[in-house]
């Protein structure tokens, strides 16, 4: 039987997030196989991997906020904003001190505009930056509104220019261009020098596995996949109305909040997710079940 449901996996660096889909396609034996969020190849930590049906709820999850441990650098630029690339400048930034590194962070903190890197996943034109990057082509790049909750910096023992940063942010937020910021407003430049991502929504370092260890056993239902969301648990006749993907009136099921929410049968099945309307009626984002 095709499994279906989400693996957390703890990946290692020097993998791409394309590799670690397609070595789950292999252990799984099916083709349904997508992730929630890329992480750089040399990035390790949480990677959320969808099988099977739930690989379309995905997008829920990519949704979530996340939380990164990074070292950032100060003193150094680089091609790539991290540790892999060229060095292309230099200051001496030993005047600067931890307090100023705060305050650069503290700056950097709520919703903010950042330009994406051409190393990045992001597609102009419709190819993707880092494929660009690799040809010696550099292209505009939109500008992006992302939101930084919070950005806590500290200087790492016996390592002058080096911070330890904790950063919770909304998807779609790149820790390295927030290292190559505060390098650029201390008077100098910076990039990360390691970066793990700890956690996506509730979805930590507790939950993961390393690949090489991922087996069946590891695999959460679409329910637990969506744990994240609001649930409401609905009757037989409503589930029904649900897998024909029928809107509903929100008040007499339940429906409390913004959404999306995940619908349950009795047994708390996922039958499916459903979003707002702007109106008292909420329609389905994704339907699960009989797919």
């Amino acid at each position: 039987m095709t499994a279906t449901g989400l693996v957390v996996i703890d990946k290692e660096a020097g993998w791409t997030s394309h590799d670690v889909v397609a070595r789950c396609r292999r252990l799984f034996g099916q083709r349904r196989v997508g992730h929630a969020g890329t992480l750089d190849p040399d990035a390790t930590g949480v990677l959320l991997v969808g099988l099977g049906r739930a690989t379309r709820l995905m997008r829920f999850l990519t949704a979530l906020p996340k939380t990164y441990v990074a070292e950032i650098v100060l003193g150094t630029a680089t091609s790539t904003l991290d540790a892999s690339g060229e060095v292309v400048g230099e200051w001496d930034m030993s005047a600067v001190t931890p307090a100023e590194v705060q305050a650069a962070a503290a700056k950097l903190t709520g919703s903010i505009e950042q330009t994406p890197p051409m190393v990045s996943a992001v597609k102009v034109g419709g190819r993707r930056l880092h494929e660009l990057a690799r040809q010696g082509i550099e292209v505009d790049r939109p500008v992006r509104r992302v939101s930084v909750y919070r950005f806590d910096v500290e200087p790492v023992p016996a390592r002058p220019g080096v911070y330890r940063a904790e950063v919770v942010c909304s998807s779609g937020t790149y820790i390295r261009v927030l290292a190559e910021d505060i390098g650029t407003a201390l008077g100098g430049g910076g990039h990360v020098g390691s970066l793990r991502r700890t956690r996506i929504g509730s979805f930590g370092e507790s939950d993961m596995r390393p690949l090489d260890l991922v087996t069946t056993d590891a695999i959460l239902t679409p329910a637990q996949a969506m744990r994240d969301l609001s649930f409401v648990t609905v009757e037989p006749e409503i589930a029904d109305l649900i897998g024909r993907g029928l809107a509903l009136d929100r008040v007499p099921i339940g429906a409390v909040g913004d959404g999306p929410w995940a619908m349950l049968d009795q047994r708390g099945n996922l039958l499916a997710v459903y979003e707002a309307t702007g109106t008292d009626r909420i329609k389905p984002a994704v339907v699960v079940t009989g797919t």
